[in-house]
Formats: structure tokens, sequence, C-alpha cells
């Protein structure tokens, strides 16, 4: 698929949560384990200040859910709602100026924050705190401009624990802590542009040094849109990696949509009001679980005619999903678990027989498919009105919406796209000024940028400009810098990090909990010469597989003392006698089997260097 083509158009926005406190109260940005008490909430939509609701606001609304939420030590009042939001986090705004500085954007005069409806239960008040900072900002990239339309300021929700039936449990720690929202334009036109563009804004807001660190604390949103199609929002991507893949999967998710478009608008489809079919009776004795239990428990089985839709909700052969599971995802809005539909029968204990049956009862044309529902009564009905909905959508084409990113690249339906009527002024919360000496006091202490880090890492460390790069990209640029500053080694703290880490990763090995805090007492015994740097894979591997993290125990359990130069000398003199002949017939050309050898011995208990040059001076004083 050529990317480059004009037309397909990505934006990306970018959540980064600051380490400078709650925004509108005085607890502190941290996540606990545990929670001191509960409250039970019902949240309901409001209208905005133009008398309308907003239809995503509406459906959540429908699904009629009851939440949970856990308090904790870095919560209070405010996050309950049972208090009214104390004065905006003047660092937090402090923070945000800067990032707009650094994007070149302007900031506005005066802040304003606003209500933006939101009751899905990640804020207990039913709504998120959001403020305009800068606007008209850009960063390039690769030799192109990428637009910058507006940076926010906002709070990050709660953090969601568990989720059943008709319930979720949230926890408060996470509500509050500030979030600096940057929205590029849909300048992007590539799957990897749009991992740079998200690496870029990484890097020059934890250039900052006033963000938070790990995982989660930073999440990306993909607005997506090709010819023929729409604008559909993938909201909270984490891993950057897969940025790419949620692009590519999505266009063409999207294109696979508009061929549906033109089979069913070939076949005269149009918009349809089906009647709910009562299939109970006549899937008594099936033997498909699904059916079985959903009968057992006083559910129905119901279906509706898809007049037109055969052959259009199965996957393509290249695996792209197509309208079943555009389908079953509007029907567990509706509380059901799934549905069953034409394409995929007979499957899950469906046989061939009762297909037949059911194609007779509900398809009177060739053309026609079916979705069935095994579940309660109301919930069945429900949910296939929610079913016919979304198939009509499909005559159109392609709907806006909001989707939730998966782990293998491809995303689901959320709900529908968010509108303007969810907006409305925060009256609890008064302007701030913004004025120039703030701006100027901001200017004369910027951060140093990426680009400049680089550069000084590879003059003060000499390491190479690819090493730095990849340790600033990878967010690995603070930790190197205090270990290679306190102990030198620069070298080999590039290499535990770009190399070493990586490997045991491969490995099977849970590498998160190697950071600087072990590393520090790890390269103070190198320092001191209690091992020899060949030794640091085995003793980081061992410390992890044994879940200790102290280097002494380490070193101990493998015996990876570092040896008198006097005793390396002797091995190397054992392994050039016991190969004379190879030596001579090989020549210089030796050193490398023999080195092998050697490392096989002395390896984590003599330096490599120093065991080259003992074996390369043995061999050209046994060759003269």
């Amino acid at each position: 698929m050529d990317y480059g083509t004009p037309g397909v158009r990505v934006g990306i926005e970018i959540h980064q949560q600051l380490s400078t406190g709650k925004l509108f109260c005085q607890c502190d940005s941290t996540l606990v384990d545990g929670y001191q008490s509960e409250f039970l909430r019902r949240l309901r939509p409001t209208q905005s200040e133009m008398g309308e609701i907003d239809k995503a606001a509406l459906e959540e609304a429908e699904r009629r859910l009851l939440f949970r939420y856990q308090t904790v030590d870095c919560s209070c009042l405010v996050e309950a709602d049972e208090e009214p939001p104390h004065s905006a986090n003047e660092l937090a705004i402090e923070a945000a100026l800067e990032v707009s500085l650094l994007l070149d954007a302007k900031p506005v005069d005066e802040i304003h924050f606003m209500r933006k409806i939101v009751i899905d239960g990640s804020n207990t008040c039913g709504f998120q705190r959001t403020a305009l900072i800068a606007t008209g900002g850009h960063m390039d990239i690769d030799g192109r401009r990428i637009s910058i339309p507006s940076i926010c300021l906002e709070e990050d929700a709660a953090r969601k624990m568990s989720e059943e039936d008709t319930e979720i449990t949230y926890r408060l720690d996470r509500l509050g802590i500030p979030l600096i929202e940057i929205a590029t334009g849909p300048d992007v036109t590539t799957p990897e542009e749009a991992r740079r563009v998200a690496l870029r804004l990484g890097t020059l807001l934890r250039a900052t040094r006033k963000v938070r660190r790990g995982i989660g604390t930073i999440r990306e949103d993909l607005n997506i849109s090709i010819p023929g199609g729409a604008r559909v929002e993938i909201k909270g991507a984490q891993d950057l990696k897969l940025l790419p893949v949620y692009v590519e999967m999505e266009v063409k998710r999207q294109l696979a949509l508009l061929e549906v478009k033109d089979l069913l608008g070939r076949r005269g489809a149009v918009k349809f009001s089906s009647e709910v079919v009562d299939l109970s009776d006549l899937l008594a004795d099936s033997k498909c679980r699904v059916v079985s239990r959903a009968l057992d428990s006083g559910g129905k089985i119901l279906a509706i005619r898809l007049p037109k839709f055969a052959n259009t909700l199965s996957k393509t052969e290249e695996g792209v999903t197509r309208l079943g599971a555009e389908i079953a995802a509007h029907a567990r809005v509706a509380g059901v678990k799934g549905l069953f539909h034409s394409d995929e029968l007979p499957n899950y204990g469906i046989t061939k027989d009762e297909v037949m049956l059911l194609v007779d009862r509900l398809c009177p044309d060739p053309d026609d498919a079916f979705a069935m529902i095994a579940d309660d009564g109301e919930r069945a009905r429900a949910a296939l009105k929610r079913v016919v909905e979304r198939a009509n959508i499909a005559i159109e084409g392609v709907p806006e919406e909001t989707r939730d990113p998966l782990p293998d690249g491809t995303t689901v339906y959320s709900r529908p796209l968010p509108g303007r009527h969810r907006m409305y002024p925060e009256t609890d919360v008064p302007p701030i000024r913004i004025n120039e000496a703030v701006l100027e006091g901001i200017r004369s202490n910027m951060p140093e940028l990426p680009e400049e880090k680089a550069s000084r890492f590879v003059e003060e460390f000499g390491i190479s400009s690819d090493q730095a790069k990849t340790l600033i990209d990878d967010a690995l640029d603070d930790e190197f810098e205090l270990l290679a500053t306190s102990f030198g080694n620069a070298q080999v703290v590039a290499r535990i990090y770009l190399q070493i880490l990586p490997e045991l990763a491969k490995d099977g090995l849970d590498v998160a909990r190697i950071g600087a805090d072990v590393l520090r007492p790890l390269m103070e015994q190198l320092n001191e010469g209690s091992f020899a740097k060949e030794a640091v894979p085995e003793i980081i591997a061992w410390m992890i597989r044994n879940d200790d993290l102290s280097v002494v125990r380490a070193l101990e359990s493998l015996g990876v003392v570092k040896m008198e130069a006097d005793a390396v000398r002797e091995v190397c003199d054992r392994i050039v006698s016991e190969r004379t002949d190879f030596i001579r017939e090989r020549g210089e050309a030796s050193l490398g089997p023999l080195m092998g050898i050697a490392m096989r011995e002395l390896r984590g208990k003599a330096d490599g260097k120093v065991i080259s040059e003992v074996l390369s001076e043995r061999i050209r004083r046994l060759l003269t």
C-alpha cells in the first residue's frame, strides 16, 4: 500500500503527565497500590451551553453503569467532587508554557478552563477540566513541517481497576494529575512518520524534566482519515512501536469498509428496519454452549435479517475485519457479550443443518445475511437495535468514531466521535493572565534540546552519535548521564542500556527492574576491580533469574572474582603451549580462535583487552 499518496492523513495527540503535583489541589501526582475507602456514583449527561447533549456522552449514559471509586492518600475531596477545585497549579502552567515555546507556539493572553463532558466514570464529577495554552506551533521532521494547532493543559482521568457487566471500579490516585495535550495537524502521511513525530514530541517533553516517567505516563491518540473514508480517533495508544501498525491497520480497515459500501450499492441495499425474530424454539435442542446456557438461564435466542449483507461480515482474505466485528462491538455496548452472524456459521457448535433452518427462516434472498444473539431478551433486543443502526451506516460508508487500541495493532469500537456539544465554561476556576514577564522568565531558562544533548554526550563521554540519539529516543539519557558521570566507563554504561538489557529481554528475562539504582552498585564494584566488564551480562542475568538485586551475592554465586595479572598470564601461557602446532600453522591469524578459548575460561575474571594483549605477545614470541 502506498502511504505516500495524497489523501491519507494522520494527526497525533500526545498526552503527557506532569510531575508538578495535581492540577487543582495540593496532592502528589503518584500512583499507589492500596486504597482506603470506597463510594458509589452514577453519572448522567448534561446539556452544553448551546442546549445540546453530546452523542458520545449519550451513548455512555445508555449503558446505565454504576461506578465504584477507591480513595487513596494522594487524593482529597477535590477528586471526590465534594470540594471545589483549588487554584490551578502554577508549576503545571509554567511547564505547559515551556513546551509551547519549545514548539514555537504562541501562548494565549488569558487561560480559561473549560468543562468537557465525560460520563464513562473516569471523572467523579462527569466532566474533565481542560484549558487552551497556546496555538500556531510547529516542528520539523526530516525536512517536513508538522503543524501544532493547539497545546492544552488538562487533568488526567481516574485509573480503571476492574470492569464487570454493569459496574466499573476506578481509583482516584491518577485523577487530577496534570496532562499536557499536544495536537498536530493532519500533516502525517505515513505510518513510520507517525512514530517519528510522536517520538520527537516525547523527547521534547522529557527535556523539560517536569514530566512523569514510566509506563502509562504518556499516551498517544491517532486521528486517521483516507479519501472517501472518515476521521477515526484511536485513543490511548501507549506503545510507540505499535503506532505505525495502528495507522496501517486502520487504513486497511477503512478500505475494506469502502469495498463493503460499493458491494452493497451494487446490490441495491437500502436502509432498513428488521423485525426481531425469536428463534428460541428452533434452537431449543442445539448443542451450542452459548445457546444452551442462554436458554437454561431464561434468556432468548433473537435474530434479525440483514438484507443484501451476505459476505460482508467476515474478514477479508488478508485477515482485515469487516462488518462482523463492527456490529458485534456495537452490540456489546448494550451489555451482551457477543453475537453470531451468518458469514461465520456453521461454527461454535451450531451445525450446518441448524444454519439451513436459520437461513430458511430469516433470509429469503441469497444475498441476505443475519445476526443472532443468545442472551437476556431485553438486552438482546437492545443490542440488535444497535446492530441495525450500524448496518445502515455501512450502506453510507465509514462512520466517524472513537476506537480503542488492542495489543496486536488492531482496534475495536469504543463510542461515537465526541463533538463540540460536550464543552462548556468552568465557573469554579478563575481566568489566569499570562504576561510577558512570565514568558521572559521561561525563555531565559529553556531546557537543552535533544540534539544539543546528543552532541554533548558525544563530546563529553566519547560515545557515538547513534548511541547518543538512541539513549535519548529511548528515554535512557538521564540514567546514562548519571552513571557515566559518577563512574566513568561510559562505553560500558551505554552497552548495558543499548545491548545487554535488550539482549536479556529477548531471552525472556524481565529487565524492567534494572535501573540506575541497581546499576550503581554494579558500576562501583566494576570500578573497584571486583570483576571484569565482560561479566556484566552474566551478573545482571543472575540477579534477574534469582530475583536478587545484590551485586555481591551475584559475584559470590557466579565466582567471577577478578584474577590477578600473573594468574591471567599463566592461563594464557598454558593455552599457547598446548597449541603450538596450530599457532605455527595459522600464524597471527590464530589469535581469534585462542581468544575464544581464553574467554570461555576467563570471562568475567579478566579484561578482554588484557587477555588479547598477553596472547598476542605470546604468539609473536613463539613465531620469532
